[in-house]
């Protein structure tokens, strides 16, 4: 939201209440209080007519400070995010002064300190102990002069363009609040910004304008499905805005060297973290708001859907399978996508007896196949569901003001909304999901969640506001604890389309609805890195596109991006998904959808025991398992805007191929590179382009790698530990250990590598069956747990 009329000028109606100057600093509680009058105060006359701001700086975790601007600290404002990581942590205070008068307030936590300098101009620094030149510390980003302020609207206050509203239409008026609560960050020279959700716009968020407010507006406008308010700079540090509710983000493109954020209200918080790594940012954010659950190996596998309006029942469903099985195309799970339930009828969690008469039996058919299997559901009941009149009698649905229930047309007809705000609605949903699990499902696609409703009156007492993008937590945390509690731990996965800051917790998240085309394709890449950025362990999207039926071409290139993906699934919208229908086996020797298919799955099958293991590292640490460029090669210039390449886990890289003729260009970083699907070796630091056929595209492992295959390319849950290859790629130097954990259960093994001179030793922890081989090389068999190269 912009407020200002160029460099010197508020907009007209707008009053500016701008901190003037750190008036009083002091200690208090724990943290450091600091009151900033909006205009300096010369005389004591001065402190009359005038509203001050109280800034107040504590820290939540080590190497992360909270700063909280509040104008009126008595009005009621937002609880903000569930910050699940929150603990007293040993921040240090200091106030400083000449013996007479205090100069400046500190405040310190961990490698992370935040300085206030007492008088005019306002001035308030973060700096960092890590990673500065020469030791020392260095300044990570400003709070200056005109840089907090309550932006107070009155008459004649500018129309403003609001966030798009329950019709997903994008409203513009006068903005409904009076005040604004506002702080610019400073932006240096080089610094470049990423995250703020899975934004589908340029992955560089510099020159934006961005709303954080969910929306279903597809993959190829400016809104989004999971609208996250953090962004992390390649300066080595991140922030959150701690505000669940509409937060508008202005980076460089109201005052060109700042971030600027604003809420409507009295108060604003937000919270900086340090690094110095990209990498060091996102553990100690994810530390703070949730890690993403262990997802189970199963999931990893392709998943084939139904797609959406296509016609189906049991035996378009077997024919899909078996000719998947036919054609040697290992599936592992099958998605029944909204028409497994009868049309006007969702959400009632009940199969159409019209195509699917015998449920119970078709599951186990499906698991005597083993198949997992996922069903779609969403949070609305339609007025046609007999669950409708039950949850409204029961009062377990959204009501407006007047006590009548919310209804909406624009899905199902009448639809209203389940109130995941009251524990008994929970709990009664829930127990619908239980009914669907003990049939036989293994998964849920929990689509929707952004078109909530701001009219309306929640049974806690919540603000509408705060619901619209916090509902979708509520709503994908009832629906994954269930598989929990039912399945086990490890054992639950969603795929989920809507989000929030947390929402990580709950894997697996997909990209929505994108188009069948080479464009769609980047720009969903764009989103799922931008996704990565905002702390997302885990994410997918619709290989050739949702709307509309892919090109051959465009089908076989996405396959191969989908495949390399941490979850890859097959579904569409109006037509089928499977790969023989895309063209007739006579496209030459591994040119076809089909072979495409065999050929990227099996490989992916084969990487397990290394995907697995980056997915425990996002378990555990919070990094994900696709990774942006800037995640791995901090400090390259060159990677500062790469956004159609990606890190498959530390030490593959990934370069989708965009065109019909297999023209690419991508970038490598400085190193020796191992092409892992021809054994070629280059040197980086340099762009390349080349041409690849369809089953072929740019897949490299980086210097100095140890990467673990498996013994299998049938199934994505098998013992990982049982005769794997240990592969050592050139530039490997000293020692490093290599661990494999078993799916199964079963104990891990850890693979000691150590180069010693021109000799590389691997030796096997659990002293078992396993081969090795330098990269290029004959593989080895180990005797006694142990191999010499």
């Amino acid at each position: 939201m912009k407020f200002t009329d160029g460099f010197w000028h508020a907009r007209p109606g707008v009053d500016a209440q701008y901190a003037a100057e750190a008036y009083d600093i002091e200690e208090h509680k724990g943290e450091l209080r600091v009151t900033a009058p909006t205009r300096v105060i010369a005389g004591r006359g001065d402190t009359l007519n005038r509203p001050v701001l109280t800034v107040t700086l504590g820290s939540p975790l080590e190497g992360v400070i909270r700063v909280r601007i509040e104008r009126h600290r008595g009005a009621h404002t937002g609880p903000g995010f569930d910050l699940v990581g929150a603990k007293e942590t040993d921040a240090v205070i200091t106030i400083a002064g000449d013996g007479t008068a205090v100069t400046s307030g500190a405040i310190s936590s961990g490698s992370l300190s935040a300085t206030v300098t007492k008088g005019a101009p306002w001035n308030l620094s973060f700096s960092s102990d890590r990673g500065a030149h020469g030791g020392g510390s260095r300044v990570l980003t400003t709070s200056g002069h005109k840089s907090v302020a309550a932006m107070v609207l009155g008459e004649g206050a500018p129309v403003t363009t609001e966030p798009a509203g329950v019709s997903g239409v994008t409203a513009t008026g006068r903005a409904e609040a009076s005040v604004y609560l506002h702080n610019q960050l400073s932006l240096g020279v080089g610094e470049y910004v990423y995250g703020l959700g899975e934004r589908f716009g340029p992955f560089v968020k510099n020159g934006q304008t961005i709303d954080i407010w969910n929306a279903d507006g597809g993959t190829s406008s400016e809104q989004a499905y999971k609208n996250v308010p953090f962004y992390l700079s390649n300066r080595g540090y991140g922030v959150l805005v701690n505000h669940p509710e509409h937060v508008s983000f202005e980076i460089g493109s109201e005052a060109v060297e700042q971030v600027q954020f604003s809420v409507a209200g009295e108060a604003l918080e937000y919270l900086v973290f340090d690094g110095p790594t990209p990498k060091d940012v996102l553990e100690r954010y994810t530390a703070l708001t949730g890690r993403p659950a262990k997802v189970p190996a199963w999931s990893y596998g392709l998943w084939l859907s139904t797609s959406f309006t296509t016609d189906y029942d049991e035996a378009t469903v077997n024919s899909f399978i078996d000719g998947m099985m036919q054609r040697d195309l290992p599936l592992s799970v099958f998605h029944f996508d909204c028409f497994w339930m009868r049309e006007f009828n969702w959400t009632d969690f009940e199969w159409d007896a019209r195509v699917f008469p015998d449920p119970d039996g078709m599951l186990a058919r499906l698991h005597e196949k083993d198949l997992r299997v996922c069903v779609w559901l969403n949070p609305y009941i339609a007025q046609r569901s007999p669950m409708f009149d039950e949850a409204a009698h029961a009062g377990y649905l959204v009501r407006r003001a007047d006590g009548s229930v919310w209804q909406w047309d624009m899905w199902q007809a009448g639809m209203g909304l389940v109130d995941f705000t009251n524990p008994d609605a929970t709990a009664w949903y829930q127990g619908k999901l239980r009914t669907l699990i003990a049939q036989g499902v293994d998964a849920f696609k929990t689509d929707f969640g952004e078109r909530i409703p701001t009219d309306v009156v929640w049974h806690d007492g919540s603000s509408p506001d705060i619901m619209h993008n916090w509902y979708t937590q509520l709503y994908n945390r009832a629906v994954f604890e269930v598989l929990e509690e039912e399945r086990g731990e490890g054992e639950a996965v969603l795929f989920a389309r809507s989000a929030t800051a947390g929402g990580q917790q709950l894997p697996v998240h997909w990209g929505g609805d994108n188009s069948s085309s080479y464009e769609s394709m980047a720009e969903t890449l764009r989103g799922g890195l931008s996704l990565a950025m905002s702390g997302f362990g885990f994410w997918s999207h619709d290989i050739g596109g949702f709307e509309g039926s892919p090109d051959p071409a465009v089908f076989k290139r996405w396959l191969a991006f989908g495949l390399l993906s941490s979850h890859s699934r097959l579904h569409g919208s109006t037509s089928y998904r499977v790969p023989w229908l895309f063209d007739d086996g006579s496209e030459g020797p591994g040119q076809s959808a089909v072979e495409v298919t065999r050929r990227f799955t099996r490989l992916k099958l084969e990487l397990m025991p290394y995907l697995f293991q980056a997915g425990i590292e996002a378990h555990e640490r919070g990094i994900p398992v696709m990774r942006p460029m800037q995640l791995e090669f901090a400090g390259d210039p060159a990677i500062d805007h790469l956004d159609r390449q990606y890190m498959l886990g530390s030490e593959l890289l990934v370069a989708p191929v965009f065109s019909t003729d297999g023209d690419v260009q991508y970038y490598l970083p400085a190193g020796v590179w191992s092409n892992h699907l021809t054994g070629e070796t280059v040197q980086g630091g340099c762009w390349r382009r080349e041409t690849h056929a369809f089953d072929s595209v740019p897949l490299w492992v980086r210097e100095g790698s140890v990467i673990v295959t498996g013994s299998r390319s049938d199934r994505p849950d098998y013992d990982y530990t049982e005769a794997p290859l240990v592969t050592v790629y050139p530039g490997f130097a000293g020692t490093r250990e290599v661990t494999v954990s078993n799916p199964l259960g079963g104990a891990s093994v850890i693979f000691t590598v150590t180069a010693d001179g021109e000799r590389v030793t691997v030796t096997s922890s659990a002293g078992g069956d396993f081969t090795a081989r330098r990269a290029g090389g004959q593989a080895v068999a180990a005797e006694r747990g142990s191999v010499t190269l």
